[in-house]
């Protein structure tokens, strides 16, 4: 990345930051109704990711997905609204957190079910390849989800029809509140396995956005040729619970400080530094970001609430559901 592409990836991880922070604040606030699972420490990744794709490229995510929507082009605006059941959310208060979709973009969605989205962004891949369009699928995953048999399913049909797919496991060390060490056969769950299924296997630091966006960009290129498929595996650490209502005692305070002191956003500015961009400088997209996502807060809580009639759009691909009942 130049040094203005590394400057723009830490603003949006910046932006990123501060719209996670404000959704927490939010639903303490009781103004975001259910349950969000934040990706704080995770932004490096979807950053990185989406800067290494080209912009019909298409992304699957889980629902710990805040991150990749707004990587992909959601506003911190639109994502706020939809946390607070707002008309003016990204998919018009029917989806919530856990299932941010902006498909103009090319972010076909969060999903909740683990694994599932997989052997979708297989299918995304399939059509792709089939059209001739040189499009990529990248399916986004947590450790998790490498315990699924979706996760086999979809890397086995990705390598037997040479897709233009992407795996990237977002390995945050634990699937919910259990460590994925505990409970796999293998150090790296992902990586580990894609030799499993004749694909290339690389496991990265997923905080540091440099290395995302060159292992992502190295692993698109090898899928548009007509190579494959490829999966990456990116270590990172999640900064909160598993979702609102989990403190996180389970995980070694050590290990939470370890992590803390490779944050994506420290990891960028020192980056930033020693290419001698200056200070005042990183200063001043830390303070556009924080306008941004005060000024989205304010828009969110002032949208208007959805209308009744709004549930019976989006039903059906050719219209509402109206007319079928």
């Amino acid at each position: 990345m130049t040094p203005e592409e590394l400057l723009d990836a830490y603003e949006e991880m910046a932006l990123i930051r501060r719209t996670e922070k404000a959704a927490h604040d939010l639903f303490l606030a009781g103004f975001v109704k259910g349950t969000t699972h934040l990706a704080a420490g995770h932004e490096a990744i979807a950053v990185g990711a989406s800067a290494a794709l080209r912009p019909d490229d298409y992304v699957f995510a889980t629902y710990r997905g805040h991150h990749h929507a707004m990587a992909r082009g959601a506003t911190p605006e639109e994502c706020l609204a939809e946390l607070m059941s707002k008309a003016t959310g990204l998919c018009q208060a029917k989806g919530g957190s856990m299932h941010l979709t902006k498909a103009s973009t090319g972010m076909l969605g969060s999903y909740a079910i683990v694994g599932a989205h997989l052997p979708m962004a297989a299918g995304a891949a399939w059509s792709a390849k089939l059209r001739g369009s040189g499009q990529v699928a990248v399916a986004f995953f947590g450790d998790g989800a490498t315990n699924i048999g979706a996760f086999h399913e979809a890397l086995n049909l990705a390598a037997v029809w040479q897709l233009p797919a992407l795996f990237v496991c977002e390995n945050n060390l634990y699937m919910e509140y259990t460590p994925i060490a505990d409970v796999t056969a293998v150090p790296n769950p992902a990586a580990d396995r894609a030799a499993g299924y004749g694909m290339p296997g690389e496991v990265i630091d997923g905080n540091d956005v440099t290395v995302v966006h060159e292992a992502v960009a190295r692993a698109a290129e090898r899928a548009r040729k007509g190579d494959g498929p490829s999966l990456i595996e990116a270590q990172t650490y999640r900064h909160f619970g598993h979702s609102r209502s989990d403190p996180a005692k389970y995980r070694p305070a050590e290990e939470v400080e370890r992590w803390l002191k490779h944050d994506p956003l420290d990891v960028a500015r020192a980056q930033l530094e020693a290419g001698g961009v200056a200070p005042e400088t990183i200063a001043e997209r830390d303070r556009r970001a924080a306008q941004v996502v005060e000024e989205a807060v304010a828009a969110a809580k002032n949208a208007p609430e959805p209308s009744r009639e709004l549930a019976f759009t989006d039903v059906w691909a050719d219209g509402s559901a109206t007319w079928r009942t």
